[in-house]
């Protein structure tokens, strides 16, 4: 296999049952939401599209926690961390050759209701086993692109236009880089402010240290008592400052704080979260 260069393919946010205030919840954040889906597997979404990733609300309606129990085993928040892949379908054996511990792939999809009727959005999923305790890391092939970024979906109150960070908090920056390093090759870590950094085409996957987490995205971020590693913030590329402000001020969202020319939500106002919206 080639280098594989990293490339975000999406965020998701563990909601679990509470799927209907989690989507009043990012409306009122100013994100235009995609139609609940519901995945083969059982699980349910709604997404915020942007240019070439997208963020992910995932939980479960009543009666179907048991259909994707494995999902449900992690908080609340940020807890999936996706990739885009090679479309090679031997992409997970050529990972495992190279000692990667990479599961087997899963293949799913979730219907899409359009104007001449509705499509199956078709997915190809390899997890990447214990990258972080507390979530997900894992690599997702869109067989049907077009049926997620829709032009129709990519526009947003807020002005958001893509992910710009994700960033991890942890006790050992180096520690918790090093699957990354392994997926990626060792030169694809580099150094940052209170950590490190894996540039991932216009984004970043950021491993702090508690102090840069708590300095960047205030004290509502989640950090493990443990020194241990948990996904704490997303950060977002916007078009307008102007446009977060309007939007937040519109939805009555509280707690917001502006610093570095950036605008910050807590996480208690994002179901566990911290949002950083910058240009």
């Amino acid at each position: 296999m080639t280098a594989l260069l990293p490339r975000i393919d999406h965020a998701v946010v563990n909601v679990l049952g509470e799927l209907d205030g989690a989507a009043e919840t990012y409306r009122r954040l100013g994100f235009q939401l995609t139609p609940r889906g519901h995945h083969t597997l059982g699980s349910s979404n709604h997404l915020a599209v942007f240019g070439s990733d997208y963020l992910e609300l995932l939980g479960y309606e009543p009666g179907r926690v048991a259909e994707r129990a494995d999902a449900w085993r992690y908080p609340p928040g940020l807890t999936g961390l996706v990739f885009k892949p090679p479309a090679s379908p031997g992409f997970a054996a050529e990972l495992q050759a190279r000692g990667v511990a990479a599961s087997a792939p899963r293949e799913f999809s979730r219907p899409v209701d359009l104007p001449g009727g509705p499509q199956d959005a078709r997915f190809r999923v390899v997890d990447i086993d214990g990258a972080v305790p507390d979530g997900r890391v894992f690599f997702c092939h869109h067989y049907t692109p077009e049926l997620v970024w829709r032009d129709a979906w990519r526009h947003h109150p807020n002005g958001a236009a893509g992910l710009a960070e994700f960033a991890i908090a942890t006790g050992d920056p180096a520690r918790a880089a090093a699957p990354f390093a392994h997926l990626f090759g060792p030169d694809a870590i580099r150094p940052t402010s209170g950590g490190l950094a894996l540039p991932a085409g216009d984004a970043q996957v950021l491993f702090l240290t508690a102090p840069e987490i708590a300095r960047r995205y205030g004290p509502t971020a989640p950090i493990p008592s443990d020194g241990g590693e948990r996904m704490a913030a997303l950060g977002l590329r916007v078009v307008s400052l102007d446009r977060v402000r309007a939007a937040l001020l519109a939805g009555e969202v509280r707690g917001v704080e502006e610093a570095e020319e950036r605008i910050v939500v807590p996480a208690t106002e994002a179901c566990g979260v911290v949002l950083s919206f910058g240009c």
